[in-house]
């Protein structure tokens, strides 16, 4: 007959339910709580709007954000990153330092770094950014502004073959740019 004791002996060990303490991000140093699922919890772990919620109204947050569900109206994460899960759909203005949309916006977005729209993203509305990524298959509607803080240089026209002289200027071939 099996008795529990007789486990014990065996060198199993039995399972325990024991919590982790972990440190909350924007917290005092000694704040914690307890996990309930018993895994430790990252403190750079993005905060998350599942696909089963429905925001209206102004978001602010100084923490990387995950939105799966519907946002309307503004969203300002300053310093931080934005994620649009491929369920999300957003009606709202976007300030964030970098935008991933695997979603749906419709509105304006800023990100100041970077903004990488996904094959599965849509966009309708206004970028404005330092460096955008679109890959195959994402879709957007709107104006680009790439502001880098640089100058961008310009390609110098050809000069026609029958006045072309020997000089030191190099110049460009279609579809590269001049150093």
């Amino acid at each position: 007959m099996w008795k529990k004791e007789d486990v014990k002996t065996q060198g199993v060990p039995e399972n325990s339910t024991t919590t982790v303490p972990v440190v909350l991000s924007g917290t005092t140093p000694g704040a914690t709580r307890e996990s309930d699922s018993g895994l430790p919890v990252s403190s750079r772990a993005a905060a998350c709007i599942s696909h089963g919620i429905r925001i209206n109204g102004e978001v602010t947050g100084s923490e990387d954000l995950f939105i799966d569900g519907h946002l309307e109206g503004k969203l300002n994460l300053g310093n931080s990153t934005l994620t649009v899960g491929p369920n999300g759909e957003i009606k709202a203005d976007i300030y964030a330092r970098e935008v991933v949309v695997r979603g749906r916006v419709d509105g304006k977005i800023v990100g100041r770094e970077k903004i990488q729209l996904w094959s599965t993203g849509t966009v309708a509305g206004d970028l404005q950014t330092e460096r955008l990524t679109i890959e195959d298959g994402a879709v957007l509607r709107g104006k680009v502004e790439i502001e880098t803080g640089k100058p961008i240089k310009t390609i110098e026209p050809r000069a026609a073959a029958a006045g072309a002289s020997n000089s030191s200027q190099a110049s460009a071939l279609p579809g590269s740019a001049a150093s």
